[in-house]
């Protein structure tokens, strides 16, 4: 089962640092809602205390995570190690989404390398942080940051992309609203 902790750790905030991918998954209350697992990468993801984190999101096909938050609040973050020793990191908490022109965005966003698809930061506070081997997790070798979301973004142009996020990114696969529905909406 691993161990538990109620806090961030040094030692964890190092293994964290390291990692050059993570995974994001939360969960609206319906039984019958789709769970969201993603992948994110992109030097994204700042552990801000022991007890709170944040990590910059940018535009994609869906917004389940900020509808997920908005809804209840329930968020989980899991880190494997793909090289060196075998671990798996899970921070459990309670997160909210930060938009651009929310009073947070200026002290969160200068926290990161914006991108023209930036859309949103998440930011958590962890009320458990879990451990656990990772023996099954296979050895990668780390090649690169793709680049596909900047030359999508920059082909969308400003304009195209808050066209793109209100066709797509205002509501989640289950009908929920998002941060960014309640703010335009």
């Amino acid at each position: 089962m691993g161990k538990f902790f109620d806090s961030i750790q040094p030692h964890h905030a190092e293994f964290i640092e390291k990692q050059k991918m993570f995974f994001v998954a939360s969960a609206p209350l319906s039984g019958e809602g789709h769970v969201n697992l993603s992948p994110k990468g992109l030097d994204s993801f700042r552990v801000l205390s022991p007890t709170r984190v944040a990590y910059l999101d940018i535009v994609g096909s869906g917004n389940e995570t900020s509808a997920h938050l908005l809804e209840n609040g329930r968020i989980t973050f899991m880190f494997c190690a793909f090289e060196d020793a075998p671990n798996i990191l899970r921070l459990y908490g309670n997160g909210v989404t930060v938009l651009p022109g929310d009073a947070q965005w200026a002290e969160l966003s200068a926290l990161f390398t914006l991108h023209l698809s930036t859309r949103q930061i998440i930011v958590a506070e962890i009320h458990k942080v879990q451990t656990s081997c990772g023996f099954g997790v296979p050895l990668y070798d780390y090649l690169g940051e793709r680049d596909h979301a900047q030359k999508w973004a920059e082909k969308k142009g400003p304009e195209g992309l808050e066209a793109y996020k209100e066709e797509k990114n205002r509501i989640s696969l289950d009908g929920l609203q998002t941060a960014l529905g309640v703010a335009t909406g």
